[in-house]
């Protein structure tokens, strides 16, 4: 149940926060929040992460992004079904993955595109502009990967 709670729970934070976005916000439009290194900027995102395969056309692209990311959505729920009983942490990493994944996915869904604010950067370097979503992925990915690190350790341990 903490997984499906988990990944819903990201899942209305990345909607609630696009929607806030695109009442708030024009397309292009920008809103220093710590100067120099964090703003809100409201673009749309047609690629995947930092904008990969943004210029295929859209009878591709669009529905290429919309295969993948339900096929996550499936491998995730049968992988985390099957295998990952008793797994706390990679549970809780594939729930963030799964709700981020998910997020994404109605974006593209509804409009075609992800819909991108947080924008962070140093002075005129920046990185991609990203979101909720985004954000979910990125940390359970992170996390997935501490979990296979400390599972490898004790593995090792035992020998």
């Amino acid at each position: 149940m903490a997984f499906l709670l988990t990944a819903l729970i990201i899942i209305v934070a990345d909607q609630v926060s696009k929607w806030a976005v695109l009442q708030s916000f024009r397309v292009g439009e920008s809103v220093s929040v710590v100067p120099g290194f964090f703003d809100l900027t409201f673009v749309l995102n047609r690629g995947a992460a930092f904008s990969l395969f943004a210029t295929l056309p859209e009878q591709i692209r669009n529905p290429f992004f919309i295969c993948v990311s339900i096929t996550a959505v499936v491998l995730i729920v049968f992988y985390r079904v099957r295998y990952l009983h008793g797994h706390r942490l990679a549970s809780f990493s594939l729930a963030l993955i799964l709700g981020g994944a998910i997020g994404n996915l109605i974006d593209r869904m509804r409009y075609g595109v992800v819909i991108d604010f947080f924008d962070a950067h140093i002075g005129a370097y920046h990185w991609p502009v990203f979101n909720v979503a985004d954000s979910a992925i990125t940390v359970g990915v992170t996390l997935m990967c501490v979990d296979m690190l400390l599972e490898w350790r004790q593995t090792a341990a035992r020998r």
